[in-house]
């Protein structure tokens, strides 16, 4: 979903500093009242009116990627409950069953 623009914030929160209510503003602009409410908070607590981006982050699998690879290399024919369970045992980490098949249906 792309975010409100810019220029669509400032407009929204003029509107609201005119003395216009929440829900005409919401109305007039086709957004919800939640988020008019939100971009007026976020202006009030911030002094932003862009959107707010969260910072991009690494998974949490990069960390252990080249381990799993090797321990399937060296035994293709592990089950995943003993690939977790080497996980949890010899790098103390708890991972589901569904991210280490995923990882690892993505290899071939």
């Amino acid at each position: 979903m792309e975010p409100i623009s810019v220029e669509v914030r400032a407009q929204v929160l003029a509107a609201c500093d005119t003395g216009e209510g929440t829900r005409v503003v919401a109305v007039r602009f086709k957004v919800s009242e939640s988020w008019v409410r939100r971009a007026k908070q976020q202006r009030r607590e911030t002094g932003q009116v862009a959107s707010q981006t969260a910072a991009p982050r690494a998974p949490q699998w990069k960390a252990w990627a080249d381990w799993l690879k090797a321990k399937v290399d060296a035994r293709p024919d592990a089950y995943l409950r003993e690939l977790q369970a080497d996980l949890k045992a010899e790098r103390n980490e708890e991972v589901c069953l569904a991210t280490i098949c995923t990882r690892v249906a993505r290899w071939d």
